[in-house]
């Protein structure tokens, strides 16, 4: 089986990046797959994760990042330069390589994909919820004019949506938010280890997860740390991750916390900080799926998350080995904290299940998922 992924680059450390990194190896080594990425922009940097020597990667040169600090009436031109020159380069290439199945990552040559006779069945695969994709937030979600360039994008995703072969998403909850669509499929993402080395739950420490955004809701985290910390001063918290802690830090000193509420940067053995731990919790306002609860609860920690858009809900099972909070309610956040702070025979036991549960996120489960998708696709467009 030929198949080709469209996105930007893999020269960042980002999520979808690495998501990609880990299927596409997986289907190469394992299942002996042709796999093309073929990549736009980042010719020149070198690729973050690793990737198997089996791998064809194609650089297209077309350089969007280019537009990166362009005054708007010039970055307008230039955009419609490149895309231009991006789907004349990409129908060559496909007509060239002619994959059983192209995918889009979702990026901009979801506008055009469809359109591209190559022979080959298109399937689109998003990384972020519906709410959230072609949207912005915090102070610029209240901008009208971005707020209606909002509304064409998704009109114009949808319509193109509707053509592909496949559309696929990550969570149920995200699922039911499509449905102006019949040809959705879920498949989570899948675990980038599993190691044999778990926590025993009986050391005082929190740990969280993510970039030093809006969207990981920190500034909560740290606000409900702050009405548990004076009752339990033998635990830390400690958030890693990458971006400005300024505002953090700030908000960590104004709450007098700064004993035991520490920043950290991202660091590349997560997992040994993982096993270090006794609790993972997940503060953010929105995700796309939440990889970092399946990587926590593999290392068997119990989570406490807020039921934010989309992912939580799918993973953690409430009361068995985790806690899903309203979203945005720290109050409740550091209540569950809390128990789980002073229950440790109950700590260890939902970090047991935790451990049990993520097991349906391992590689060889999804990519079996991807493999019966493709696959059936396939016999479907055959019998056609």
């Amino acid at each position: 089986m030929k198949i080709a992924y469209c996105l930007p680059s893999l020269y960042i450390p980002g999520g979808m990046e690495r998501v990609l990194t880990i299927k596409a190896n997986y289907f190469a080594d394992i299942f002996n797959y042709d796999i093309y990425i073929i990549l736009t922009d980042g010719k020149e940097k070198k690729i973050f994760y690793d990737l198997s020597p089996k791998i064809h990667v194609i650089h297209l040169d077309i350089n969007f990042d280019h537009l990166l600090g362009q005054a708007f009436w010039k970055k307008a031109i230039m955009y419609v330069y490149k895309q231009k020159c991006y789907k004349s380069r990409l129908k060559k290439v496909l007509q060239k390589i002619k994959p059983d199945i192209t995918v889009s990552m979702l990026r901009r040559e979801i506008n055009f994909i469809n359109s591209i006779r190559d022979g080959s069945l298109k399937i689109g695969e998003i990384h972020i919820n519906k709410d959230h994709f072609r949207n912005f937030e915090g102070e610029e979600a209240n901008n009208p004019f971005k707020s209606l360039f909002s509304k064409i994008w998704t009109k114009q995703l949808v319509e193109a949506l509707q053509k592909l072969d496949q559309f696929v998403v990550l969570t149920e909850e995200d699922k039911k938010k499509w449905s102006e669509l019949q040809n959705v499929k879920v498949i989570s993402n899948p675990l980038p280890f599993f190691r044999e080395q778990t926590s025993d739950c009986k050391s005082h420490q929190v740990i969280a997860a993510g970039r030093y955004v809006y969207q990981k809701g920190f500034d909560m985290l740290i606000q409900a740390w702050s009405l548990i910390s004076l009752k339990h001063p033998d635990w830390i918290l400690r958030i890693y991750g990458e971006g400005n802690q300024e505002p953090y830090l700030q908000q960590i000193y104004k709450h007098h916390v700064e004993k035991t509420c520490l920043l950290e940067h991202s660091v590349p053995n997560i997992v040994d900080k993982f096993t270090e731990s006794s609790i993972f919790v997940l503060s953010s306002r929105f995700e796309g799926f939440g990889m970092v609860i399946t990587e926590a609860m593999s290392c068997g920690l119990p989570v406490v998350s807020f039921a934010c858009p989309c992912g939580p809900k799918d993973i953690v099972d409430e009361g068995v080995d985790g806690f899903l909070i309203e979203p945005e309610n720290i109050k409740s956040l550091s209540e569950k904290m809390s128990y789980l702070m002073e229950h440790e025979e109950k700590r260890i036991q939902m970090g047991q299940k935790a451990r049990q549960n993520s097991e349906r996120f391992r590689i060889e489960k999804i990519a079996d998922q991807w493999k019966t998708l493709f696959s059936d696709l396939l016999s479907t467009e055959k019998s056609h």
